[in-house]
């Protein structure tokens, strides 16, 4: 491998996916030699397209580990393959300005062009996304998404070690926080050289737009404040997720739950995800009306859905957000001891909404998902939250994804389910004696007992299809109200206290 040819590929790909343009190569080739420790560079004729830089960028690394450069563990491979690919990226301001010239073409051209470079610079880790386990499960919801996450790599020993012995300096204070912007990280902190924002006025306060680094769907954003402050769901939440729609009609943004076990992993920095992708909840169908007095514009249905939901759509962002600040303020004091929702124990505030919002033609349309973050004995993670019966499945937090219909399932499930499967097709009577898959042996008693002939051609598509089954009972052990009779008459008792309020 000539280290002189792998730089030529890279700024061959570079200026292909317009990173950089002709200007900017003999910089960029220097910025490379200067990172790489070489002495000279020499052009050469580089005939070929590639979709992602990977193949580049592994070469480089195994150059660099070979020289001594850095330690060849998966986080300082990591951290280096960003700093090699900042010597080809367009600094903020020029990002920003494209965008801003996209966007006066049409605001779908700005999104497209942010999202191309966000792969070419391998911000968004494409190689690694693509080893995500995917598939669609039809339930009477509609077809749930269902993820087994892949794309983060497991730790190394030596990374762990010296993440343990990085010293912290508060800065930046969290990996949402706007001046991570091309940070260049560390042992436990994730570099971020080729990270890019553009700013955003949301209710006239200042945002920025990003993309996930490992997205779960397609063109996976993130909105985050300017400020590291803690997450909270009110009224500003519903005129910011408005006017988001309002500037990218094309995408939909929601907020997780501002509570512990109801809200997303990160509820220190106030944070909205969004995207340009229709999850099962957005097509799944009103199957009741309600009337609000005072907002007859405003069309309020109950959403065919297993997590409890309100449905709001209007053309009037302002009486939309009138409503929704309401809703959320009704149910927030609101108990029900029939079926176990309590508003407050012992002075702590239980009640909260997953808001989401998007855009049908020239509607507005604002998903209220009602959620309870209260814990009992019997169910001390959360008695809205995956009963124990499911853990061995999905175990952690239901935030926004999980209740839009997508499920991001830990990457444990593809070892343990091909073993699973192997034993499933040998016709094994008990799994509850082999360690690594015991936990699913209650699951595997039911599998053997619905499914008598399975085969190595059909066992993948079974538990794939089971899997997806017991997603559609996680949400319902999320939802607060249950989808019986008597959940259904409590469901409209709320709603018809929040009309009167």
């Amino acid at each position: 491998m000539s280290i002189n040819t792998e730089i030529n590929r890279l700024l061959n790909f570079a200026k292909q996916n317009m990173l950089i343009n002709e200007d900017d190569y003999y910089y960029a080739a220097n910025r490379l030699l200067d990172v790489l420790k070489v002495d000279a560079f020499e052009p050469e004729f580089v005939d070929e397209k590639l979709p992602t830089a990977m193949p580049i960028l592994e070469n480089m690394l195994d150059y660099a580990a070979e020289k001594g450069l850095i330690e060849n563990t998966t986080e300082n491979r990591d951290l280096f393959d960003t700093r090699i690919m900042d010597c080809v990226m367009p600094r903020p301001s020029e990002v920003v300005r494209r965008f801003r010239s996209d966007y006066a073409r049409s605001p779908k051209a700005a999104t497209d062009e942010f999202y191309k470079m966000s792969i070419a610079s391998n911000y968004i880790r494409k190689d690694r996304i693509d080893k995500n386990i995917i598939w669609k499960t039809a339930t009477e919801y509609g077809d749930l998404d269902i993820t087994i996450n892949l794309s983060k790599p497991e730790k190394d020993p030596r990374d762990i070690a010296k993440a343990k012995l990085a010293p912290s300096s508060g800065y930046p204070k969290c990996l949402l926080c706007r001046e991570n912007e091309g940070y260049a990280g560390h042992p436990g902190h994730p570099a971020r050289e080729t990270h890019r924002l553009i700013p955003l006025r949301l209710s006239a306060h200042r945002w920025f737009l990003q993309y996930s680094p490992y997205t779960y769907y397609n063109e996976h954003c993130i909105v985050l404040n300017r400020k590291h402050v803690p997450m909270k769901v009110s009224r500003k939440s519903f005129e910011n997720l408005l006017d988001f729609v309002t500037i990218f009609p094309h995408y939909f943004l929601g907020s997780n739950a501002d509570l512990p076990i109801v809200g997303g992993s990160i509820l220190s920095h106030d944070h909205y995800q969004g995207g340009r992708y229709t999850f099962a909840m957005a097509k799944a169908p009103i199957e009741k009306t309600y009337t609000f007095p005072g907002f007859e514009n405003i069309k309020v249905g109950r959403v065919k859905w297993p997590m409890s939901t309100i449905r709001l759509q209007g053309e009037d962002r302002e009486e939309l957000a009138d409503l929704a600040e309401k809703i959320l303020g009704a149910w927030r004091k609101y108990s029900d001891p029939s079926v176990e929702i309590l508003a407050e124990t012992d002075g702590t505030p239980h009640n909260t909404i997953t808001p989401i919002a998007r855009r049908r033609g020239s509607l507005y349309e604002l998903d209220l998902v009602l959620r309870n973050n209260r814990t009992t004995k019997e169910h001390p993670l959360g008695l809205f939250h995956p009963h124990a019966e499911v853990h061995h499945i999905k175990k952690e937090n239901i935030g926004l994804i999980e209740v839009m219909g997508l499920a991001v399932l830990p990457a444990r499930l593809k070892k343990e389910m091909a073993l699973l499967g192997a034993e499933l097709v040998k016709g094994t009577p008990d799994i509850s004696g082999m360690p690594e898959i015991a936990s699913h042996a209650d699951w595997y008693k039911m599998l053997r007992e619905k499914y008598p002939e399975v085969s190595q051609e059909n066992v993948e598509g079974i538990l794939q299809e089971e899997i997806g089954k017991v997603f559609e009972i996680v949400l319902t052990h999320a939802g607060v109200y249950k989808r019986d009779a008597k959940g259904m008459e409590a469901f409209d008792r709320f709603v018809a206290t929040a009309a009167e309020d």
